[in-house]
């Protein structure tokens, strides 16, 4: 799941074809993640910072369950 958002971040950089099959299914796969984000996480500028927030997430929730 971090790949797929840290790839669909780079991604957004070069504006790629949005009916482009690995656009469509990094985009299936990171929205249910990177949606609610956003509604919560405001825009700095231009910038977005939903998937750096969603990496860091994604890493504690990997720690607290490694601590289990």
């Amino acid at each position: 799941m971090i790949a797929a958002i840290f790839f669909r971040a780079i991604l957004s950089w070069v504006n790629p074809d949005p009916y482009s099959p690995l656009v469509r299914a990094l985009d299936q796969v990171t929205e249910p993640i990177l949606g609610p984000l956003r509604r919560v996480v405001p825009r700095i500028g231009m910038i977005d910072l939903t998937p750096m927030i969603a990496i860091i997430i994604l890493f504690a929730i990997r720690q607290a369950v490694a601590g289990l």
